[in-house]
């Protein structure tokens, strides 16, 4: 009787507090694929924080373009990396890091050309640091779901890293 009590006591717990249930989230994800949703969940929003700040300051046609498509990009991309973090029951955080942060100030800082070369500088950094997540995610994760993510964005994160080199090179 007093095993019966007990668990219905811990299932109750469980169904009130969703940290306990989300702590027994699907089988097979392991800190690699958590801790991917979360820095591509970060890297997402400032990816969209970056390209706007490009729509609205890039002294050319060419920045404000770029700016325009990671915006696009990074919030489909952001809009999956939700649903399997939601789905899993990993949080995610609210906002780019403290060092994204830092940086799109300093490139804020500037204007005309100088904007221009920091920002795409700062943009070809930022994805090859995701390429590079994504390859540890491929390597080390454990859910097929979170892996399939990662390999899907992948096209995505390099076509943008070439626009990007394209640009730099062109000296926009």
């Amino acid at each position: 009787m007093t095993k019966r009590i007990v668990i219905m006591l811990a299932v109750a717990l469980a169904a009130m507090c969703p940290a306990v249930a989300g702590a027994a989230a699907p089988p097979g994800l392991n800190e690699q694929d958590r801790t991917f949703l979360a820095q591509a969940h970060q890297a997402n929003l400032a990816e969209i924080e970056a390209g706007r700040s490009a729509e609205s300051r890039g002294a050319t046609a060419r920045v404000r373009e770029l700016g325009s498509t990671l915006v696009r990009d990074h919030t489909k991309l952001d809009g999956d990396v939700r649903r399997s973090a939601d789905k899993a029951g990993v949080q995610l955080p609210g906002s780019p890091d403290t060092r994204q942060r830092e940086q799109l100030a300093q490139v804020d800082a500037k204007s005309g050309k100088e904007y221009d070369r920091a920002w795409v500088a700062m943009e070809i950094a930022g994805h090859r640091q995701t390429l590079s997540a994504i390859a540890e995610e491929e390597k080390n994760g454990s859910s097929a779901e979170v892996k399939d993510l990662a390999a899907a964005a992948k096209p995505v994160v390099q076509k943008h890293l070439d626009l990007l080199q394209a640009a730099q090179k062109n000296g926009d």
